[in-house]
């Protein structure tokens, strides 16, 4: 489990997706891959979702580290695996969940929103942690104090973050990355716009 700190690390932001078919998915994640963000969270909250995986895993290079998001339950853990997830990030985390994922021995990254939940997850035995939804539970302020009580944990903060309060976070010790989904927003239309996914992404990678 501790190799998803290595997963975090290598993106300076890590986009939060949810797609509505495989082809979105190859179009979005091509674009931000080209742009320098090759770690990508693609969230189970779609039919298309593991499928989507696993074309995404199958289009892009080697290098590029896709994983599953919003993996709630051990069966979706099992089946984010199967369609090649290389690291799963949950918005919470249970006894059950906890149990599943450290019997896979699959990286992952259990959400926390509350001091007393990180220590549960500490106790579990998850030392890098997702802290959510992080604009509305404290945000930097609250990371500041976790850090300085249990220094040995590691966070990505998701969401209500943008790429103007990315920064302020980034600079924090005890954090790895973030995660957001505001680099692949939907228009009015539905759909997502390659062109300002490309040019949210590259101010990202420079900004972030």
């Amino acid at each position: 489990m501790s190799d998803v700190v290595d997963v975090l690390k290598k993106s300076p932001v890590i986009p939060v997706l949810a797609f509505k078919s495989e082809q979105e998915a190859v179009e979005v994640c091509r674009v931000l891959f080209d742009e320098g963000l090759s770690v990508l969270e693609i969230t189970l909250r779609h039919d298309s979702a593991l499928s989507a995986i696993n074309a995404v895993k199958a289009d892009l290079p080697a290098d590029a580290c896709v994983g599953a998001g919003t993996v709630i339950t051990a069966d979706l853990a099992e089946a984010a695996i199967e369609a090649g997830a290389e690291f799963g990030v949950s918005p919470g985390l249970t006894p059950a969940l906890a149990d599943a994922v450290k019997k896979l021995n699959w990286p992952f990254l259990p959400g926390v929103a509350s001091l007393s939940e990180a220590m549960q997850a500490r106790e579990w035995g998850f030392r890098a942690l997702k802290f959510f939804p992080a604009n509305i539970s404290g945000g930097t302020g609250f990371l500041k104090a976790v850090g300085s009580v249990l220094p040995d944990l590691m966070f990505c903060p998701t969401g209500g973050i943008t790429v103007d309060t990315a920064p302020d976070y980034r600079a924090l010790p005890n954090v790895a990355t973030v995660g957001g989904s505001w680099i692949t927003p939907r228009g009015k239309d539905g759909t997502i716009d390659l062109g300002l996914v490309r040019e949210l992404a590259r101010t990202a990678v420079e900004t972030v």
